[in-house]
């Protein structure tokens, strides 16, 4: 493979970790809110996000499916999903960082983790069939094919220079 060939993966690797980054972020800050949110507190955001749309189309799929939702929501599901949300944000956000500092832990952990979370998000796709599911898994798997590329050439570099990425 060419030099140029390498480099663009390398940046297209950089973009997808950061992207990785943020949306562990937005889990973890997800997981917080949801954590300290009441179910009341959640049924009343969703009406109020949902209360013009079902006013001006009482069939509306997307605003009548998150109404139903909340208002079927209970505490056991929110504590489930604060902390699924919390803890998988926390992972990847360990992983993006060791990542992004050419940690040599962090390629292996990235791929284990990531797959886990795959066969999860399509074991949820099989009851769910959730398009974002999809989406998310195939982006994962995306990520997954960049992590091994880089690793490989981690491993390639470090095998040249063993002091390189310690720690």
């Amino acid at each position: 493979m060419k030099p140029f060939d390498e480099h663009r993966i390398h940046q297209i690797f950089e973009v997808s970790v950061w992207l990785k980054g943020i949306h562990a972020l937005i889990e973890c800050l997800g997981g917080v809110v949801l954590y300290f949110a009441t179910t009341d507190a959640i049924v009343s955001w969703v009406n109020f996000l949902t209360r013009e749309e079902l006013n001006n189309d009482p069939n509306d799929f997307i605003a009548g499916h998150l109404w139903q939702m909340a208002s079927q929501f209970s505490v056991a599901s929110k504590q489930f999903y604060a902390f699924y949300l919390l803890s998988h944000g926390l992972i990847k956000l360990l992983l993006v960082i060791g990542l992004l500092r050419n940690k040599l832990w962090s390629y292996p952990a990235s791929l284990a983790a990531l797959g886990a979370f795959m066969a999860y998000q399509l074991y949820r796709y099989s009851y769910t069939h959730s398009a974002g599911l999809l989406v998310l898994t195939i982006f994962d798997a995306i990520v997954i094919v960049l992590i091994w590329h880089e690793w490989r050439i981690v491993r390639r570099h470090d095998a040249a220079e063993p002091t390189r990425h310690l720690g």
